[in-house]
């Protein structure tokens, strides 16, 4: 059963004392495919520097995080460019807002946002949208600037129905579920019920966001399988079938 983890950041130095293991052990627990979100221009040397010792199992997709958003995020971007045009990236991301902890750079953000979403069009790529307490300033953009050559992930979604059916809308879009699905008071058990799962994709957000029964564990993307086994349970088929779909959808928008 093949599963595909389309967001963990294997590079992260949560991962510096046992990192070749903990991808041994995912591609020895069928999680052939790691595809790795960048965060800022501190991150991305290390990114790419796994994606070539693991070249047949991580995948790079450059871009600048929102929490890495601020006065010199024209900088940081100059500085990332290159690494999204010059390099094989099969995604642009993450990108999008965040304004949980703070509102200061909001504008910057949106900037940020847009350029890159610029980038993802020109290059034909998918956009990994992180997108917390931030769902309303998304949509604006997003409704303004979707077209044939947008497509893309909400990552680490959350939603109520409502949003998860305006992504859906956007037509070339998908939600991507981790371990969340598994917390009690996560939401999703309710949410989910209403949404096709050709519209999902899994992830990890590893080394965060453990699922159950790891919680408050460092994540890993191994444990991918506990999300799928939600999901199965939720939808009430093998999970087997969730692997199937998910990666058939995870193919489809990343091209690999």
């Amino acid at each position: 059963m093949l599963l595909i983890d389309t967001h963990t950041h294997l590079f992260s130095d949560a991962f510096d004392e046992d990192r070749n293991e903990v991808v041994s052990r995912a591609i020895s627990n069928g999680i052939e495919f790691m595809l790795l979100p960048n965060i800022d221009v501190s991150s991305v040397d290390n990114m790419f520097a796994l994606v070539d010792q693991f070249p047949k199992n991580c995948f790079p997709m450059t871009g600048l995080h929102p929490g890495s958003v601020n006065g010199d995020w024209g900088e940081k971007l100059a500085i990332l460019k290159p690494y999204l045009f010059e390099r094989k990236n099969v995604a642009v991301g993450e990108i999008g807002m965040d304004l949980y902890w703070d509102k200061t750079f909001m504008e910057e953000q949106k900037l940020a946002f847009r350029q890159q979403i610029s980038w993802a069009k020109e290059l034909k790529l998918p956009i990994v949208i992180h997108a917390r307490e931030a769902f309303n300033e998304i949509f604006e953009i997003v409704d303004e600037l979707n077209d044939e050559n947008l497509k893309g992930v909400f990552h680490c979604f959350t939603g109520t129905v409502e949003q998860a059916n305006h992504i859906i809308n956007y037509g070339g879009f998908k939600m991507g579920i981790g371990g969340v699905v598994t917390y009690k008071n996560g939401g999703l058990t309710e949410v989910l019920p209403s949404i096709d799962p050709k519209h999902l994709i899994l992830e990890t957000d590893s080394p965060y966001l453990p699922p159950n029964p790891h919680r408050g564990k460092r994540n890993e993307s191994s444990y991918i399988q506990f999300v799928a086994d939600k999901l199965a349970e939720i939808y009430q088929v093998p999970s087997s079938v969730i692997a199937e779909v998910t990666t058939k959808n995870a193919r489809e928008l990343f091209h690999f």
